[in-house]
């Protein structure tokens, strides 16, 4: 089947609690990373907590961005899920970083849809029965060995 879009979840850590606090900050910061990454923008959505913190969502004809902030721990989960070959999510997640400057970045890739063959798509189901012929066989063991002990 045919890889049907790239997804990155990023986790950034060290990035300073201002600007992970500061919604318009988050804003305009994510809406330079939609344009850097050649992305459309439909509509913009956050929603604020108290004491602090927020969650932020770009949602976009390619598909959407999103920021959750945890300003207390210098932490923001990004998440970039793009469709089509025209949009550049790699570029969208560089502008974040960029802008909000963490000391340490782990990025993740996962190709949506690519399922490979058939026999892919399949749970993977794996049983062994090794671990209960042991417990079986020390049974039977303790069990001889606690009969020759009268």
């Amino acid at each position: 089947m045919k890889i049907i879009g790239k997804h990155l979840t990023v986790d950034m850590y060290g990035c300073s609690f201002d600007s992970l606090d500061n919604l318009e900050f988050i804003r305009s910061a994510m809406l330079a990373a939609v344009a850097e990454a050649n992305m459309t923008l439909l509509d913009f959505s956050y929603h604020k907590f108290e004491p602090q913190g927020l969650t932020a969502l770009a949602l976009l004809a390619e598909s959407h961005m999103s920021i959750h902030t945890y300003p207390e721990l210098g932490y923001a989960a990004v998440d970039v899920f793009t469709c089509g070959d025209h949009s550049r999510p790699d570029k969208a997640v560089k502008k974040l970083a960029e802008l909000l400057k963490p000391e340490k970045t782990k990025v993740t890739h996962i190709r949506r849809g690519d399922f490979g063959s058939v026999s892919d798509m399949k749970p993977k189901v794996k049983t062994t029965m090794t671990p209960m012929r042991r417990v079986r066989t020390t049974g039977a063991r303790v069990l001889h060995f606690l009969s020759r002990a009268k």
